[in-house]
């Protein structure tokens, strides 16, 4: 399937004058990975991750961007200042942003059309509230949340992208979609982009699970078929955490 990724969202959490030692700390409990390491932090923390990964297997994310090259958008960072800094991924349509930010599935396809131009590996998130999913609607409204994203990507762009199914519901609250639950849903969601593009493109494309995936549960959720790696949040705050969830991996 697709290639292994692991990759931390850091969401509002560490400083800047912290962020070197920790990506160090990440870089060696994570040096013998044998999947794509990626810590995805604060944008003032960007810089300092940056230089403290260089040579080294940890590869820096950014946690949102905006669609426009530049201009009169007060507080927002562009694809190019990314670029700038030296980072390699961003997270597209977290469900955080799009429930306090407003964003939606057209400006999260503007916002992948934009990475993919500039060199940057968008990682897009989709998922169902739990009202959605007890409604029997999840795959209803994750087939639209896909189709929406991947609007006017060709089929060479499109894998390129990360897709991470994170169910709303699993996020932040200790909740976790069972392995059977999140592969159901990852196995559709490879289905749909089969659909869009074609089986054998489908399957290069990375699906990854996030929403509590932590040291306890990664083994059982990494090791379904359609589940190629995580995106984690409270787990990648911890470096010894983290690292258990990267070597599960395999």
């Amino acid at each position: 399937m697709g290639k292994y990724i692991i990759a931390g969202n850091w969401k509002m959490n560490k400083l800047p004058s912290e962020t070197a030692a920790f990506i160090k700390d990440v870089a060696e409990v994570t040096k013998n990975a044998s999947c794509e390491v990626v810590c995805c932090t604060p944008y003032v923390c960007l810089s300092e991750a940056v230089k403290a990964a260089a040579g080294t297997n940890v590869k820096i994310g950014a946690e949102n961007l905006h669609f426009e090259d530049k201009g009169a958008f007060t507080g927002e960072v562009s694809a190019d200042m990314l670029c700038d800094l030296g980072v390699n991924y961003v997270i597209i349509g977290h469900s955080e942003r799009r429930q306090y930010f407003a964003e939606t599935d057209e400006t999260v396809n503007l916002k992948t059309i934009k990475a993919l131009s500039k060199g940057l590996i968008p990682i897009v998130c989709v998922g169902e509230s739990l009202q959605e999913r007890e409604a029997g609607i999840t795959m209803d409204l994750i087939a639209i949340q896909i189709k929406k994203a991947f609007a006017n990507i060709s089929a060479d762009d499109a894998k390129k992208v990360v897709v991470a199914y994170e169910p709303i519901w699993a996020i932040g609250t200790g909740k976790t979609a069972t392995a059977e639950q999140a592969e159901e849903v990852c196995s559709g969601i490879r289905k749909i982009l089969g659909e869009l593009y074609c089986p054998v493109c489908a399957k290069e494309i990375t699906i990854q699970y996030g929403g509590s995936m932590n040291a306890k549960n990664a083994a059982e959720l990494l090791a379904k078929e359609n589940i190629d790696g995580g995106l984690i949040g409270g787990a990648s705050l911890v470096a010894e955490d983290f690292a258990k969830i990267v070597d599960a991996a395999k």
